[in-house]
């Protein structure tokens, strides 16, 4: 199979074609974008991502925004924690499993899971879903508290380990409630899920299935 990067300069973030900022079409939708900031399996920014926004496809924005007008009516809503990211980040991390005494964050996001083995065990990969824009981690939050405050789904996000897997029973009735909302109305507007992380969700019949770009989040 081809695959293609495509690498753009956008000096004013003039975004390519067919893609959008989530914001933009959804102005309820939270963000809490992990990757801009610190608080990460790796522990700092990661590279291409120069401000805590994001970018997703038109295709997968408009069934975003089904998704939340319907978890609107029972006082929820959808908070996103990464959406398109660019080759460059892909390669960060990469770079960064590679470097095997770089475990700041082991205790926190990988702590069963030995770092030589995150690629071996599909945590990490040189290519991801989400450079082509039509990929998306998320979770649900309680709209009905000032707090907005996610949904309890048994692992944290980011978490690797057989405690996010979407497989994984061995959780407490609200938490098995909480994941089957989740994944029912993610599967009901035409997203698949990835089986080893509950929040991962890429759009079936993605408009650029063969295509990873490398655009900055600006």
């Amino acid at each position: 199979m081809l695959f293609l990067i495509v690498e753009k300069s956008f000096a004013q973030q003039q975004l390519p074609e067919g893609f959008v900022y989530i914001k933009m079409v959804i102005p309820t939708i939270e963000l809490e974008i992990r990757y801009a900031g610190n608080h990460n399996f790796i522990g700092k920014p990661i590279e291409g991502y120069n401000a805590p926004k994001a970018i997703i496809t038109v295709e997968a924005a408009n069934m975003l925004k089904k998704i939340q007008l319907e978890l609107e009516k029972k006082n929820l809503g959808l908070k996103i924690y990464d959406a398109y990211r660019p080759q460059k980040a892909v390669n960060h991390f990469v770079k960064w499993a590679k470097n095997l005494n770089d475990t700041i964050n082991k205790e926190e996001f990988y702590p069963n899971v030995k770092k030589k083995n995150l690629f071996k065990e599909e945590y990490i990969a040189s290519r991801s879903g989400h450079s082509r824009g039509s990929t998306v981690d998320l979770t649900i939050i309680d709209l009905s508290t000032d707090e907005k405050k996610a949904l309890d789904m048994g692992s944290p996000y980011d978490y690797f380990g057989k405690e996010s897997w979407v497989s994984n029973t061995n959780l407490t009735l609200k938490q098995l409630q909480n994941r089957k909302i989740l994944q029912e109305v993610m599967q009901k507007y035409s997203f698949r899920n990835y089986p080893k992380e509950w929040w991962h969700f890429t759009l079936r019949n993605e408009p650029y299935p063969n295509t990873y770009f490398n655009f900055e989040i600006e």
